[in-house]
């Protein structure tokens, strides 16, 4: 299953346009709140340069990127935890997603009026993070009165859970995100993660500018301009390349936020490569060997007795498998070997 980021936002900050530039999906983007009824669910490839190198090497018949799933949400509006706007429903889609990209508007377009009638990305962002908080308190309310009544029987599970609750809904009421709240990951994670609660997830800021801006007011926030964005998607390479060159543009934002989301979810990526198929395949930083054999197929990950590996550069220099079999470059590792990002593998199993 792909990685999912849902895209949220106020209305009319450029949602929909990024997640059209990201899918080349045409999804209404009207000037209108609630233009998108439904999320839409696009399913975009993580660029590799690496993928294209090793297939060269390799002869590879296809090449099969990672891939990411950007979800767009309906725009939240001030009060979306009680309802008002499409509220709860598009709060609902949010828990389902791994992390939140979080657009904000610092453009300017008289022919598409904020919500607010005030451009203001830390107030946009406020505004968001308010409702998503008083949605988890809302939940975390209503659970607590569940838990409570089990713990009272003296149920050791309820009463642990209990006592984590009580340690994290008390911060949420302050205004504060619940993924600032350091918890055990083991005796207190476990409680909290069940519940899905919208801001434990890891959260991204992509700043929405005019054409040619480049600063952001948002610190470590990525910035992009969804209209150049979607106007690249229309051209050949060619002339993306050409209008790249005149902007000034080394990458596109699109690959920039993908690079993001996978730096934010602490993700990377690692290489099978033959004559069928070169393919990139997504675990966490850290995933044993056996882990990631298990991304493959989950008997790959219970049968694991070893596996070859290589770094992607050390294979290219070699110049084939073989090559680098005779040269002695191959390793032979363990289930206790940590998978690095470029690793090239080959797994043994029985």
């Amino acid at each position: 299953m792909a990685l999912q980021l849902g895209i949220v936002g106020l209305p009319n900050v450029g949602k929909s346009t990024l997640f059209k530039a990201l899918t080349k999906q045409q999804v209404e983007a009207s000037n209108y709140p609630f233009c998108t009824i439904d999320p839409n669910v696009g399913c975009v490839s993580v660029p590799d340069e690496r993928l294209e190198k090793l297939r060269n090497l390799s002869q590879s018949e296809n090449i099969i990127p990672a891939a990411i799933e950007f979800v767009d949400i309906a725009g939240l509006v001030a009060g979306a935890h009680k309802g008002e706007g499409l509220g709860n429903k598009f709060l609902a889609n949010i828990r389902e997603v791994d992390a939140v990209v979080q657009v904000v508007r610092n453009f300017t377009d008289e022919n598409v009026t904020h919500v607010h009638n005030d451009v203001n990305p830390k107030n946009d962002i406020e505004v968001i993070n308010l409702e998503l908080i008083m949605a988890d308190v809302q939940l975390l309310q209503s659970h607590y009165q569940k838990v409570e009544k089990k713990a009272k029987g003296q149920d050791k599970e309820a009463m642990q859970e209990k006592a984590v609750i009580e340690k994290v809904l008390p911060i949420l009421e302050g205004g504060v995100m619940a993924n600032t709240i350091v918890l055990d990951p083991e005796t207190e994670e476990p409680f909290i993660k069940h519940l899905n609660l919208l801001t434990r997830k890891p959260f991204l800021y992509v700043v929405n500018v005019d054409e040619g801006e480049t600063v952001t007011p948002i610190e470590g926030a990525v910035v992009i301009s969804a209209k150049i964005e979607a106007e690249l998607t229309e051209l050949s390479d060619t002339e993306a390349k050409e209008m790249m060159d005149a902007l000034g543009m080394e990458s596109t934002g699109l690959n920039k936020l993908i690079q993001a989301g996978y730096k934010l979810l602490n993700l990377i990526s690692y290489f099978t490569t033959g004559e069928k198929e070169t393919r990139a395949w997504t675990v966490e930083r850290g995933a044993l060997a056996p882990e990631a054999a298990g991304v493959i197929h989950s008997d790959f990950e219970e049968k694991f007795i070893r596996a070859e590996v290589i770094g992607w550069e050390k294979l290219l220099e070699a110049g084939s498998w073989s090559s680098a079999r005779d040269k002695g470059w191959l390793r032979m590792e363990g289930k206790e070997y940590e998978t690095q990002d470029g690793d090239v593998m080959v797994f043994h199993h029985s």
